[in-house]
């Protein structure tokens, strides 16, 4: 593909222009392959990524930075390998996901490459793969740099260097229309002079970062104790030290932060794994979107799900909420963001929350049981009193009942969101 502006093609919507052609890159060890056996399926041993997009051929190094600024990276632009391996596993679970990051780091180890693949977090992870599969864009993302930035940083750079090696390609206009060629020489000569003394200006990124991307990381280490520590003493004076202040009524709780980007955060539910659970991940989604119940397929299905809603009582546009089923992965403030949880009424499910006492949990997010109608709810879910709804569907065959019983679960999930803060009014 031919690059733009003179600069080279941007990895990363090479990709995502081929996963919206379903045309795959190959991955290669040699940068122009001349036979099959120069292709290669592992990514140990190739050191290339070849697509193939309009009839043209690009050939990109797997070591190659790109614009996706991911933490677990260091704050760098993640590797072209990393970012590609996120998308071939996009649908296994956690497990599944770090079993197979450390099979293809020995394998990196066995072929002699000092090379690692960055196990991305929760949050980086779904925001990668929503952009690569076209359901965001760059403004919808809080880690993928936008091209324009990086276009216009990377040619800031380019000029900059040329200017300091010399090349004197700068424009002459201003000496246009001048009589003699001495004159006009001697013109240029002076302005030239003054181009080469002038700073270029670049967008905010190259201001901020100059050419080259740079590492803070010694300075997260340093203060990440700090932080985590008045974290710690923060909560442990929430759960009941002497002189903390009662803070459990949702409605006390200060309202949901935006994130430091500006982008509206995106509501979690939860979900049980267990396998008695009438809603799980392979059906949850036509449920609450479609307002069909039908019974979970077999077989596995993805641990993480985006979906839509309009509730105007929160926003005038409609909101994206997150729903998984394991938050073994979640950072503190992924918990912030926590607005429903669908239970079955067995305490083991919390075992792993941030508050594994149901009173605790459900005074943060609201409580869903889910069962059929007609059968007795559980005495753990009755107990858990006003912050646990129950929604009963059909047994039946007949489905029209369903919208009904979905339409009753958005207005509980609504209306404790706004009592959470997330208004007109809070902080987006």
């Amino acid at each position: 593909m031919a690059a733009i502006d003179g600069l080279p093609p941007d990895p990363l919507s090479l990709l995502r222009q081929s996963i919206a052609h379903k045309t795959l890159p190959i991955a290669s060890v040699d940068q122009d392959p001349s036979t099959a056996t120069e292709t290669t399926p592992s990514l140990a041993k190739a050191n290339y990524l070849v697509y193939n997009l309009n009839g043209e051929h690009t050939a990109i190094p797997l070591t190659q930075p790109t614009r996706f600024i991911s933490q677990a990276a260091g704050s760098k632009g993640l590797d072209l390998r990393s970012v590609y391996f996120c998308w071939l596993n996009k649908d296994n679970n956690v497990g599944e996901y770090l079993a197979a990051i450390g099979t293809l780091n020995d394998e990196l180890k066995g072929e002699g490459k000092d090379e690692t693949v960055t196990n991305l977090v929760f949050g980086e992870k779904i925001d990668l793969t929503a952009w690569l599969a076209g359901e965001t864009d760059e403004e919808g993302s809080e880690f993928i740099r936008s091209l324009d930035a990086n276009r216009a940083s990377r040619a800031a750079a380019h000029d900059a260097a040329a200017i300091a090696r010399g090349d004197g390609d700068v424009e002459m206009r201003d000496a246009d229309g001048l009589t003699g060629d001495a004159e006009a020489k001697a013109e240029q000569d002076r302005l030239r002079a003054i181009y080469a003394g002038e700073r270029k200006m670049g967008d905010r990124n190259t201001a901020l970062r100059g050419p080259k991307m740079q590492d803070f990381g010694d300075v997260r280490k340093k203060y990440s104790a700090l932080f985590f520590s008045k974290r710690a003493a923060q909560q442990t004076h929430a759960n009941g030290a002497p002189g903390a202040l009662p803070n459990s009524n949702p409605a006390l709780r200060p309202p949901v932060k935006g994130t430091p980007s500006g982008r509206r955060p995106e509501p979690i539910i939860l979900l049980s794994p267990s396998a008695s659970s009438l809603l799980r991940m392979p059906n949850i989604k036509a449920f609450l979107e479609e307002g069909q119940y039908m019974p979970p397929e077999g077989g596995s299905a993805s641990n993480i799900l985006h979906l839509t809603r309009l509730l105007p009582s929160i926003s005038p546009k409609p909101i994206r909420f997150i729903l998984v089923d394991d938050p073994s992965t979640f950072r503190p403030d992924y918990w912030d963001r926590l607005v429903a949880v669908f239970t079955t009424g067995q305490t083991w499910q919390f075992k792993g929350y941030k508050w594994t006492q149901p009173a605790e949990l459900f005074s943060h997010a609201l409580g869903v049981y889910v069962g059929w109608k007609g059968e007795v709810v559980p005495d753990s879910v009755k107990g858990w009193g006003r912050g646990v709804m129950v929604a009963q569907i059909d047994k039946g065959a007949q489905r029209w009942r369903d919208r009904e019983v979905v339409e009753e679960v958005w207005r509980g999930i609504e209306g404790r969101m706004k009592a959470m803060g997330w208004g007109k009014e809070g902080a987006k």
